[in-house]
C-alpha cells in the first residue's frame, strides 16, 4: 500500500493522482490534506514518512508546489529516502541505486501526465542492491550518528 499526502497547493494534483491509482488498482492511504484550505506541508511530509518508516505503508507519494519542501520534511524521519523528481530517468535511478521509498513531485513543476509516467517508472523499478547496499548502509549510519 502507498501512503500519499500533499499540501493545499497540490491538493487538486493529488486528487488526480488518486484517480489514476484507482484506475490501476493500486491501494493507497491518503494522509491529507483534504481540501484547498491553506495548510503547511511539513505536517503531511511527516505523516507519510512515519507511515512508510513504520511499515504501515510500503512506499509514499508526496506533492507540494515544487516537491522540495515536503520531501525535506519527510527526510527528517529516520529510514526515509525521499526524492524529488521531475523526469523518469531520475525516478528510475533513484529506485535502482538509492532504494528511495518516497517520491515527491511538484504540482507547479510537472504536468499531470508526466507525473503519471514518473510514478509508473518509480513504482515498477526495483532496487539493484549489490554495490549500492553499502551506500544505503552509509546513509543509515549517518542517521544513527545524528540522532538526538
Amino acid at each position: 500500500m502507498l501512503a500519499i499526502g500533499s499540501d493545499h497547493v497540490a491538493f487538486d494534483f493529488k486528487e488526480e493522482i488518486k484517480k489514476y491509482l484507482d484506475e490501476k488498482n493500486i491501494e493507497y492511504k491518503d494522509f491529507g490534506c483534504y481540501s484547498k484550505e491553506r495548510t503547511d506541508y511539513p505536517i503531511y511530509g511527516e505523516a507519510v514518512a512515519k507511515a512508510v518508516a513504520s511499515g504501515e505503508c510500503e512506499k509514499g507519494l508526496l506533492f507540494c508546489g515544487t516537491g522540495v519542501g515536503i520531501s525535506l520534511a519527510a527526510n527528517k524521519v529516520n529510514g526515509i529516502r525521499a526524492v524529488v523528481c521531475s523526469d523518469c530517468y531520475s525516478a528510475k535511478l533513484s529506485r535502482q541505486h538509492n532504494d528511495t521509498n518516497i517520491l515527491a513531485l511538484g504540482s507547479r513543476v510537472v504536468g499531470i501526465e508526466l507525473a503519471k509516467m514518473i510514478i509508473d517508472v518509480w513504482l515498477t523499478t526495483e532496487f539493484e542492491g549489490g554495490r549500492h547496499l553499502n551506500r544505503i548502509k552509509m546513509i543509515s549510519d549517518i542517521e544513527k550518528r545524528n540522532r538526538k
